[in-house]
This record gives structure tokens, sequence and C-alpha cells, in this order.
């Protein structure tokens, strides 16, 4: 659950380090409900997208209260709870519960449109056909089920890449639809990723960073300091706070519960 939570938008390299510290300080969800959310944000140091750490130790308190300090093993529970998604749910029970479920993610989507489709690349969101077909080739039984979820993402992810696939290496590449057309372009729009230099989630990672490194509390003018543009700041601000990411008082900022 960790594991799936960290590598949201975020590449392995990255995320192991970071996962590795994190099961060591916190082996269970009652280990991580029983620290602060600003402990969680700190320890999340530069992943991005910290709303995850936020979420993650929200989950763990629900883990914690509700299910008796078990991850739960049903999609219905898994849903239930904060920063768990379709994806996230069924990656879960695959993986750590060996589970027969549907778990599609970006490499296996790529697989199922080049080899079955005959695309260069999948859809932005998921249609009726990949799920159609996702489900026809799941084995049947849990423990195939599983294994064929590892494995077509680890191929998607090391051997059918976005850029430069190795279909040389590749075994099923007699069966690639798309290795037979020719490899054409897709006329499918690809989701584009939203510019970070001078977005509004940088100036929000600036702020949360300055207040990870500060134990005591930050004045605006602290926070304004290195700010490029005070209107992107004051709206990171109330987006933070909105979202309880971060805690104002008397004009002092810190990280909840710090």
């Amino acid at each position: 659950m960790v594991s799936e939570f960290m590598l949201q938008q975020t590449p392995v390299k990255r995320v192991e380090p970071r996962w590795e510290h994190w099961l060591s300080r916190w082996p269970t969800p009652a280990d991580l409900a029983a620290s602060s959310v600003a402990e969680a944000i700190r320890s999340w140091e530069n992943l991005g997208y910290p709303r995850r750490a936020k979420r993650l130790h929200e989950s763990a308190v629900i883990i914690t209260q509700r299910f008796d300090g078990e991850v739960p093993k049903t999609f219905e529970e898994l849903i239930s709870l904060p920063g768990i998604g379709e994806y996230t749910a069924n990656a879960i029970l695959a993986f750590a519960f060996n589970q027969r479920t549907i778990v599609l993610d970006v490499n296996v989507r790529r697989v199922f449109a080049r080899a079955w489709l005959g695309q260069s690349h999948q859809a932005p969101t998921i249609s009726a056909i990949e799920r159609s077909l996702a489900h026809d080739l799941l084995p049947v039984s849990d423990r195939h089920a599983a294994r064929w979820s590892a494995a077509s993402m680890e191929f998607g992810a090391l051997i059918c890449t976005a850029r430069d696939p190795l279909c040389e290496k590749c075994p099923i590449v007699n069966d690639c639809n798309w290795f037979s057309l020719g490899k054409p372009a897709s006329t499918i729009p690809k989701k584009s990723q939203a510019q970070y230099e001078g977005s509004l989630r940088q100036e929000r990672g600036r702020i949360l960073k300055i207040l990870r490194e500060n134990q005591s509390t930050s004045s605006i003018e602290d926070l304004a300091e290195q700010s490029p543009d005070p209107e992107r700041l004051e709206t990171a601000l109330g987006q933070l706070l909105t979202e309880a990411m971060i805690a104002e008082t008397g004009g002092n900022y810190s990280l909840p519960n710090s």
C-alpha cells in the first residue's frame, strides 16, 4: 500500500529509498497513525505530490481504528480509504493479497494498445474495450492472475517502453499487431503533462519544503522571501490551508500538528 501511494506519478528510483525509510520508521499502520501528519509530510521529503503523505496518514488512522490495524482485503473497503482509487485498490489486492483483479496502469495499457489494438500508445482514459480485453486475458486462478498483473506491468516498464521500445528483445513481437503494421503513429491524442516550472504545484512544493525544514513556524515574510510571484504565493497558501496541508496561527504558518 505504501509503495503504491509513493509510485503514483513518481519513478521507482526516487521511491525506493523513501519507501525503505518509511517502512523502517513505520512498519505498521498503527505506527504511522501514532505519528503526526507533520512527521509524515516531513518524511515524504522530495517525492512530490505531498498530499499523498497526508492521505496515507489519514488511511493509517482509519485502518487502525476501523480495521484492527490490518490493511483491508476487499475492493469496497480499500476504495473507502483516502487516496485510494480503482487502480490502487486493485494493485493492493493483486500484489499484497494475490487476488484476481484487473490492474491497469500506464505500462499495462501501453502493452495492450500496441500488441492487441495495433496503436502506438494508449488513449488518455480507459475504454470499455481495454477493460474487456484485460478481463479476457487475466488468468482464472488468483495466483496466476496476480503474477500476470506483475509481469505485464514490468514488461511495459522495461521492454515495451513509451520511448524506444526494445522490440528486438520482445518475447511477443511476432504476435504484436503494432509491430506487424510497421509501428505506425497513432492519431489518439497523448495525455499532456502540465508544466512544472512557474506552476502552482511548484510554489506549493516550495512552501512545504520551507515548512518541512523549519521546526517552528514561518511568517508570511519568510515564505515570500524567495517567491517569484506574490499572487501565486497567496493562491498556493490558500489551497494548502483549505486542504489542511498546512496550519496558520496568528499570521504564522507550519505543518499541521507540528
